[in-house]
């Protein structure tokens, strides 16, 4: 027997549709892409002088021999690690720092010189509020990406970096959809700025990946491929053509 919110649950759960057709899926696709484009739309307008002031801190934060850390939980936390390794992969210093680890000895990565990207949509993530307080203790500047422009984490931070976004691709508008493409280009805003402002160019971009194509058609040179002294193969007067 199941529990009668249970089976509550699954009386109230719709039937699945097994053979959806192929209109319908189409149609639902593009739905939700034109969803994320608006939110995009909405957030290429939104951009001014808060998203001036980051570019200006972050590279304020690079020169003085600092780094930026990112910081948020759930889907924006995710997003977060992404814009870290895309900031340090261009050349911007840059970690990603979670907010529960943080409270459990993770502050010790930041500095003075740092600058906090904490992030949240709502504004309003209890982990990531948490650990405002000790980060302000340390001396690190804090900037909030939010749509939450009046929202206690707003207040906490020294800059607001407003994120708006009109709805969720969700039918519920609760699912990150919208907000964490809407945080991804942001923050690829954000690298390709910096990457301009620092003129980080192709042969800084290969150093950093070494192993990708790029890296090594640009840094990799015969010498580091031929073999000398001992390995180098020999073939004397009476060795047969065979061997």
């Amino acid at each position: 027997m199941h529990p009668p919110e249970m089976n509550h649950a699954m009386e109230s759960t719709p039937p699945v549709d097994e053979r959806p057709s192929a209109e319908s899926i189409l149609r639902r696709a593009a739905e939700v892409i034109d969803i994320e484009i608006a939110g995009l739309q909405a957030l290429r307008q939104e951009l001014g002088g808060e998203f001036v002031q980051l570019v200006q801190d972050c590279l304020s934060a690079i020169r003085r021999g600092g780094k930026i850390v990112l910081c948020g939980i759930g889907k924006s936390g995710h997003i977060s690690k992404k814009i870290a390794a895309t900031l340090a992969s261009t050349g911007s210093r840059a970690v990603f720092m979670h907010p529960v680890e943080a409270m459990h000895g993770d502050l010790g990565v930041l500095s003075p010189l740092d600058l906090l990207l904490a992030v949240s949509y709502s504004g309003e993530t209890d982990e990531l509020l948490a650990v405002l307080p000790a980060v302000k203790r340390l001396g690190v500047p804090i900037v909030a990406i939010t749509g939450g422009v009046d929202s206690r984490l707003a207040a906490w931070a020294d800059l607001c970096v407003p994120m708006p976004v009109p709805k969720e691709a969700c039918p519920f508008n609760l699912a990150p959809t919208t907000t964490t493409t809407a945080l991804a280009a942001l923050g690829d805003a954000l690298a390709m700025v910096l990457l301009d402002c620092r003129r980080f160019g192709l042969n800084d971009y290969a150093k950093l990946h070494p192993a990708g194509a790029i890296g090594r058609s640009i840094t990799l040179t015969v010498k580091d491929f031929m073999r000398t002294g001992e390995q180098a193969p020999r073939v004397h007067p009476g060795t047969r053509v065979r061997e």
